[in-house]
């Protein structure tokens, strides 16, 4: 598998009575194999092991990292009890514990973001203007500022490869209508504030998150993809947490800091692929996503 930025080239694997459809930066997705394409009820979605950075997928993978976010994401369905896409984990022997049956869904063309606290894109363009996607936020805010109330800042999806793009609340109306747009938000200010207040029960801060919506069979909006993880996700530790600095978090951050350190030897800006990771970074990296689970749903990692 080559580092790309636009696209992606892997090689999905192939898997008894599943045809593969559709692969993006972590996730590989297959059709029954006797329907005809674009036809069945559901897909196999399979999460891989690869990581990505700066618009990059990496050459090297992060052991396990799949299978903690299909099983983060399970437990946060059960958790969260809302209308959700997983029909089944009944799924082939190659990919137990890393793959889930779902419904196929009619996807809203838009990314959920729920924001809790002031960081990421939201901080740099609260720096600029005083305010997140057009939302004003009061002056004063520094990085990992809790907000009074989490706030809803939607984006316009990208292609792999690409930023998602910030935009408006009055934006995302126009692309998907002004009240499937009220609900999303609704949802997805829900989801957040029931979130949160488990992950803090447990030691850790959600910061934000990034769910994804679409329309089932019954023209029911559900939640879709991945949910609560810490690749949609900001986790920091309650006892870390210090306004006025960046917050350590649950995530792909040793990757990240390694990639932009002088022992990397990549320049972001070249346009090349990223180097492979060292087996320090990539033990540490797995180590902490684990952790992430462990500590969120209180059990024990089991690949």
């Amino acid at each position: 598998m080559a580092g790309v930025g636009k696209g992606l080239d892997t090689t999905a694997p192939e898997l008894p009575g599943w045809r593969h459809v559709y692969s993006g930066k972590v996730r590989d997705l297959y059709e029954p194999a006797d329907a005809a394409p674009g036809t069945s009820a559901t897909l196999l979605v399979v999460a891989s092991d690869r990581i990505s950075a700066y618009d990059f997928v990496l050459d090297t993978e992060i052991p396990d990292k799949g299978a903690v976010l299909t099983q983060l994401s399970l437990w946060w369905f059960e958790q969260l009890g809302v209308p959700h896409h997983v029909v089944s984990v009944d799924v082939p022997a190659a990919v137990a514990g890393r793959a889930m049956v779902v419904k196929r869904l009619d996807m809203f063309e838009v990314e959920c973001i729920a924001r809790g606290y002031l960081t990421g894109s939201g901080l740099a363009e609260y720096r600029e203007s005083g305010t997140v996607t057009g939302i004003a936020l009061p002056p004063g805010l520094v990085d990992g500022s809790r907000l009074e109330e989490a706030i809803f800042t939607p984006s316009a999806k990208a292609e792999v490869g690409e930023h998602d793009e910030n935009i408006t609340f009055e934006q995302m109306a126009r692309l998907i209508g002004e009240t499937p747009a009220r609900r999303l938000r609704e949802l997805t200010l829900d989801v957040y504030t029931r979130a949160e207040a488990i992950a803090r029960e447990r030691g850790i801060i959600l910061a934000d998150t990034k769910v994804e919506y679409g329309l089932d069979a019954d023209g029911r909006i559900v939640l879709g993809d991945e949910v609560l993880t810490p690749d949609s996700s900001r986790f920091w530790d309650v006892d870390d947490y210090e306004p006025g600095r960046a917050q350590p978090s649950f995530d792909k951050q040793f990757v990240r800091d390694w990639l932009t350190s002088p022992a990397s030897g990549w320049d972001r800006r070249s346009g090349e692929a990223p180097p492979a990771l060292p087996e320090d970074v990539v033990a540490r990296t797995r180590a902490r996503y684990v952790e992430a689970y462990e500590r969120l749903t209180g059990r024990t990692f089991t690949p």
